[in-house]
């Protein structure tokens, strides 16, 4: 028997039994999909991830009260007790920091009440800025005007809106010069920002930002701020630039000599480093929860294969009276066995990659499907096939002809 005849007899076998290969080879695409999916997943969010910090700069760090990522409570109350970093530190730092080309303060409330005529959002972002924020937040603008030193100054009721705000609270309205209500407080749009999609399902253009010290005018000046900045350079000169920083607000918040920093300083590349553990660790755990599946679609597929040793005994015994030996039927079987996993693994590599697709749609994210992953999801299928087929293709292999024979169907 050649090795096209064996996949030929393989494939009459599960087309013989559609319902009974449909559950035999559900484990395998089930678990083969679930690692395409986390897989192509995962790689998109690191991607997107990669290319937003570094198209900020890997030469940008952050300075605020509290950590953004706490992991326990702890972490959480030690925060809460720290003193507020308020625009007085940003001035003293914009002085002091030479080694700063860029320098912004930033503060945000989470979601608020926003309001044109008679249309209303509740869930608008609405930030506190300063002009150097544009540049490190990366924002381009459809039509109007950035915010402007003078706006923080004089703290003038103007805004910048993102494009969520104008489809949802003034559709087929030109924006600009229009009059919004932030929490009840009058804002004159100048500027409207560039659309720039979803991350994780959450929208990056339902915002409203406002001059820092128009923020502080109407939320409190109890706000604590955070300062971003962008040295003159990475490695030596970022860290360079991160202890002026750090000294000049020591200073200012009175820390003992040798005692930990009241605040927390981070950059963009221990952002990135945290979510690429974080992401591990979930890729992980899928691939462990997928290895159990396939270990138990593994052996629903030895269970099946020792079924069809069974209902084909007579046609081994004949196969080995006209001359078959052992390795041609512990061969036969084998080939069998991976041709099913196989073909399960094809379905869920096709079913891994639709998922994928469809996930990254609704929450706005890239999905670059990576070779490696389908070649890997057909290893392992096959792989598997082949392992726990060992056993039915060499109970096949030992049967004796005569015996085989005799056997009843």
């Amino acid at each position: 028997m050649t090795f096209l005849e064996a996949i030929r007899i393989a494939l009459q076998s599960l087309w013989g039994s559609k319902l009974r290969s449909a559950l035999t080879l559900l484990g395998v695409v089930i678990s083969v999909a679930a690692v395409i999916t986390v897989v192509t997943f995962v790689a998109g969010i690191q991607d997107y991830v990669r290319e937003k910090v570094f198209n900020l700069g890997a030469d940008i760090f952050v300075i605020s009260k509290v950590t953004p990522v706490i992991t326990n409570i702890d972490e959480f109350l030690e925060g809460q007790r720290r003193k507020d970093i308020t625009m007085e530190d940003y001035e003293a730092i914009k002085v002091s920091c030479q080694r700063c080309t860029l320098l912004g303060a930033s503060t945000f409330n989470g979601s608020g009440h926003v309001k044109y005529e008679e249309q209303a959002a509740n869930d608008v972002w609405v930030r506190g800025m300063t002009p150097g924020m544009i540049a490190i937040f990366d924002l381009d603008l459809n039509e109007g005007r950035m915010l402007t030193e003078g706006d923080v100054d004089r703290r003038a009721n103007i805004a910048v809106i993102g494009m969520d705000v104008v489809d949802n609270l003034m559709p087929g309205v030109d924006p600009l010069g229009k009059e919004i209500r932030v929490e009840g407080q009058p804002y004159q749009v100048v500027g409207v920002a560039k659309r720039q999609g979803k991350t994780l399902g959450q929208s990056r253009d339902n915002w409203v930002g406002i001059p820092i010290t128009s923020y502080l005018k109407q939320y409190g000046s109890h706000t604590s701020i955070r300062i971003s900045g962008k040295a003159n350079g990475v490695g030596a000169d970022l860290d360079r630039a991160m202890d002026e920083v750090r000294s000049v607000l020591r200073a200012r918040r009175h820390d003992l000599p040798g005692a930990p920093d009241s605040f927390a300083a981070e950059t963009n590349a221990s952002f990135l480093s945290l979510w690429t553990n974080l992401s591990g660790t979930f890729f992980i755990a899928m691939i462990g929860i997928a290895a159990i599946a396939l270990v138990v679609s593994g052996i629903v597929i030895m269970n099946i294969m020792l079924v069809t040793v069974t209902e084909r005994t007579r046609e081994i015994g004949i196969r080995k009276a006209l001359g078959a030996r052992r390795g041609d039927v512990l061969l036969q079987f084998l080939i069998e066995s991976c041709t099913m996993a196989l073909i399960g693994g094809a379905l869920g590599v096709t079913m891994g990659i639709v998922l994928a697709k469809v996930i990254s749609a609704v929450i706005g994210m890239p999905a670059p499907v990576k070779l490696w992953a389908i070649f890997a999801g057909l290893m392992v299928a096959t792989s598997t096939g082949l392992f726990f087929g060992v056993y039915p293709a060499r109970k096949a292999a030992i049967l004796d002809p005569i015996a085989a024979l005799r056997h009843e169907m």
